[in-house]
């Protein structure tokens, strides 16, 4: 009984904190669009109007990949898996993780949200790579490690597709471990 009463305290904490972050960012207080809020911010991406838009989140709106459609993820944990989409495809998957892990059993771990890695993968090389592997494109797609370090813009800068400037890695360091 007294671990529902302090559960419950606990939610009531959390549920405050997310209308916080729901008037700061105008979506809901959930990893997916508070990534997509946070990358917006950093990369200069302007997102969809709408929320649901099938595959694209929005496109970035200066510099050398202007006017190219994105899909931002963010996930708690490197696993080595990403959700590809099979039909639609944006022209960018932009990936910010937190620490690498191996993908397994989760129980008793904490999934933080933070961001130690971006990634950027051109989505039609990515696809096609897989595809000639065998790799089955689904919401949990396994991504080689070698893919994931091409790919990587921070704090490694492997991809010259998108260089970060010192202020970008400066906002990134913002949501990073604290370790």
């Amino acid at each position: 009984m007294e671990e529902l009463i302090q559960l419950a305290g606990f939610i009531e904490q959390r549920n405050e904190i997310a209308g916080k972050i729901t008037a700061l960012i105008g979506r809901p207080a959930q990893i997916g669009h508070i990534g997509e809020y946070i990358a917006s911010k950093i990369f200069d991406i302007t997102l969809q109007e709408s929320a649901v838009a099938r595959s694209i989140d929005g496109c970035f709106s200066t510099g050398q990949l202007a006017n190219c459609s994105v899909n931002v993820k963010w996930y708690g944990k490197q696993e080595g898996l990403l959700d590809v989409s099979q039909n639609s495809q944006p022209n960018y998957y932009l990936v910010m993780t937190g620490p690498h892990t191996n993908a397994g059993k989760s129980r008793g771990e904490v999934r933080p949200w933070v961001i130690d890695f971006v990634y950027l993968f051109k989505a039609d090389q990515l696809v096609k790579m897989l595809q000639e592997r065998g790799t089955k494109v689904s919401v949990a797609t396994s991504v080689p490690k070698r893919y994931w370090h091409d790919a990587e813009i921070y704090p490694s800068q492997n991809n010259p597709d998108l260089i970060l400037s010192a202020a970008q890695k400066e906002l990134i360091v913002l949501f990073g471990s604290k370790v």
